[in-house]
C-alpha cells in the first residue's frame, strides 16, 4: 500500500491489541481471552488513526511502498493500547500534604471535611487562583499522566461550587483539550459538595437553574464543549433525590451521567444509575447486592477506585462479584488532592493486589472498558484498524511488566503515543523527533 503515512510500529514482540472484533467493552470472560498478536507491526495513518495490524512479514509486503514519518522498531518490546483513566479531578489550586498527616492520626474523610478541610479547603485555593494559574498547573499534570501512558483522561471541574469558578476550570479543561496532545473527557461536578451557606436543596436549585442552562448555552455559542455530568451521591452531602434531580436535569441537555455513588454510606447510588441510564457510577465500596444486578442489566460501568480505598483505609469495592455478576469493570486513578497519584500502571498493580483482580481484568479495565465508561470505546481503548493511534511501548518481552512493576513506569514506559504521534520518549531512546 504506496503512500505517506505517520507511523510504523514494526517486529513487537507482543501486540496487546485487548479486542480485536469491534467490542464496546469486555466482561470478566472476555478478559480472559485477551486479544493478543507476538510478532506483530502496526501502522498509523496521517489522519492520526491506526490503518493496518497484523503478523510482521504481512505488514511489510503490504506496506512495501509506503513512507512513514517515523519508524520505530520495537523487538523485544510490547505494544498496548494507550491507557484510559476513567476518573480524576486535575483542576486545583493548593495541595493537602497537611490533611495526609491527619489521616494517618486516624482522622476520618468526613471529620475533615466537616472541619472545613477536604473539598472546601481546596475549593477556597482554587476560587483565589487565576485561570492562567490553573492551566499551568493542569498542564503539568496531564504531562505527568501522559507519561505515565494515559492517553485518555476523564478531567472533572468541582472545586467551585460557584457559577464563576466551575466556568472557570471548565474553560481550562477546554484550553487543554484544544492545546494539547491527549484526549481529554470534560465533566462538570459542580454538585461535589455543598457550598458554605447553603442547604442541598438550595445548592440542587442554583445547579438546576443557573448552572446548566448557561453550560447549555456555552455548548450552543463552542465555547465550552462538556461530555459529562457528576454529582457526589453521599450522606451528609448530596441526597438521593437531590443527585437524581440534577442527573435528571443534565440528562435532558445532553450530559452523559457519570457520578460518585456509595463511597462512604450505602446510598442506593447503583440503582438510581442504572434507572436513569447512567454511562458510569465510581466508587461503589458499599454497594448493595441489588445495585450490582441493576447496574449489570443496564450495561453501566462500575469505575473503581483502587487508590481512595487505599489513601482512606475504606474496605475495597466488591470488584470479584462485580465481575462474576456481569458488570463492565473500569478503572480510575481518582487523582486529585485527597489521593494524589498520576499512574494507571500503580492503579492496575493495586487493583489486582487489593481488589483481587487479574492482570488481564485489569489492562481491560484501564483502556477498553474505561473508554466506554466515557462513551469512547468506538475510538479508543484498543488496537483495532479504524482506531485512533493511542499507543504505549514497553522496554520489556512481556505486557504484564506494565503492571508487576510497581511504581516502574518511569524507566518502563519507552514511549507513548497520541494519534501516531510521539508525546512521550524515555531519555534512553534518543532525542524526540519533531513532526
Amino acid at each position: 500500500m504506496a503512500g505517506r503515512h505517520r507511523l510504523l510500529l514494526e517486529n513487537a514482540q507482543q501486540l496487546v491489541l485487548v479486542c480485536s472484533r469491534g467490542e464496546e467493552y469486555l466482561q470478566r470472560d472476555g478478559a480472559a481471552n485477551l486479544a493478543l498478536l507476538p510478532g506483530a507491526s502496526l501502522v498509523v495513518g496521517l489522519d492520526g488513526c491506526i490503518k493496518a495490524v497484523g503478523q510482521a512479514d504481512v505488514i511489510r509486503n503490504q506496506f512495501s511502498g509506503a513512507t512513514f514519518e517515523r519508524i520505530i522498531d520495537c523487538s523485544g518490546k510490547c505494544v498496548l493500547p494507550g491507557l484510559v483513566d476513567a476518573h480524576t479531578h486535575p483542576v486545583w489550586a493548593g495541595d493537602r500534604v497537611h490533611e495526609f498527616a491527619m489521616k494517618l492520626a486516624g482522622a476520618s474523610y468526613m471529620e475533615i471535611h466537616q472541619a472545613g478541610g477536604g473539598i472546601h479547603f481546596t475549593v477556597g485555593c482554587t476560587r483565589k487562583a487565576s485561570e492562567e494559574e490553573l492551566f499551568d498547573t493542569f498542564k503539568h499534570r496531564l504531562e505527568r499522566m501522559r507519561s505515565a501512558g494515559s492517553t485518555l483522561v476523564e478531567c472533572k471541574s468541582g472545586y467551585g461550587l460557584n457559577l464563576e469558578t466551575e466556568l472557570k476550570m471548565l474553560r481550562v479543561i477546554e484550553r487543554a483539550k484544544q492545546s494539547m496532545d491527549i484526549g481529554i473527557s470534560s465533566t462538570y461536578c459542580g454538585a461535589h459538595s455543598v457550598p458554605k451557606g447553603k442547604t442541598a436543596t438550595e445548592a440542587t436549585d442554583d445547579i438546576i437553574n443557573n448552572h446548566l442552562p448557561k453550560l447549555k448555552e456555552l455548548k450552543l455559542s463552542g465555547e465550552i464543549h462538556v461530555n459529562n455530568i457528576d454529582v457526589f451521591c453521599e450522606k451528609g452531602v448530596f441526597d438521593l433525590d437531590s443527585t437524581r434531580r440534577i442527573l435528571q436535569a443534565g440528562k435532558d441537555i445532553g450530559l452523559q451521567i457519570n457520578f460518585h455513588g456509595d463511597e462512604l454510606h450505602p446510598m442506593k447510588s447503583a440503582e438510581l444509575g442504572a434507572e436513569l441510564g447512567a454511562r458510569a457510577i465510581s466508587h461503589l465500596e458499599e454497594v448493595s447486592d441489588e445495585g450490582i444486578t441493576a447496574m449489570a442489566r443496564a450495561k453501566c460501568a462500575a469505575v473503581l477506585l483502587p487508590t481512595t480505598a487505599y489513601m482512606l483505609r475504606l474496605k475495597q469495592p466488591p470488584a470479584r462479584k462485580m465481575l462474576e455478576e456481569g458488570v463492565i469493570v473500569a478503572l480510575g486513578s481518582d487523582f486529585n488532592p485527597n489521593a494524589y497519584c498520576f499512574s494507571m500502571p500503580m492503579v492496575m498493580h493495586l487493583a489486582c493486589v487489593n481488589m483481587k483482580m487479574s492482570m488481564n481484568e485489569a489492562l481491560v479495565a484501564a483502556t477498553i472498558n474505561a473508554a466506554y465508561a466515557l462513551g469512547k470505546s468506538d475510538t479508543h481503548g484498543s488496537i483495532e484498524t479504524g482506531k485512533q493511534g493511542d499507543l504505549v511501548i514497553i522496554n520489556s518481552s512481556r505486557w504484564e511488566h506494565l503492571i508487576y512493576q510497581f511504581g516502574g513506569h518511569e524507566a518502563l514506559i519507552d514511549y507513548v503515543i497520541v494519534k501516531g504521534k510521539v508525546v512521550y520518549q524515555n531519555e534512553r531512546c534518543g532525542t524526540m523527533s519533531s513532526y
